[in-house]
């Protein structure tokens, strides 16, 4: 198992999560894993996804957004 120091790491919003605060996911790149977390809740542990994980699943949710 890899442990990533993620102390130091800089959070993006996702641009698809609510302005208003609500729906907030954020996450940090330049890793060689993909951190997520609720924004809301930000000392709570993150999701921690391998690279290629995280990108079958974004790919999964822009292919079924796309087909309504």
């Amino acid at each position: 198992m890899r442990v990533v120091d993620l102390s130091n790491v800089t959070w993006r919003k996702s641009s698809y999560s609510n302005q208003d605060g609500g729906q907030c996911l954020e996450f940090a790149g330049g890793l060689p894993v993909v951190p997520v977390r609720d924004s809301k809740d930000p000392r709570r542990a993150p999701l921690v996804f391998e690279a290629g994980a995280w990108g079958v699943f974004v790919g999964a949710v822009k292919w079924g957004s796309l087909r309504g």
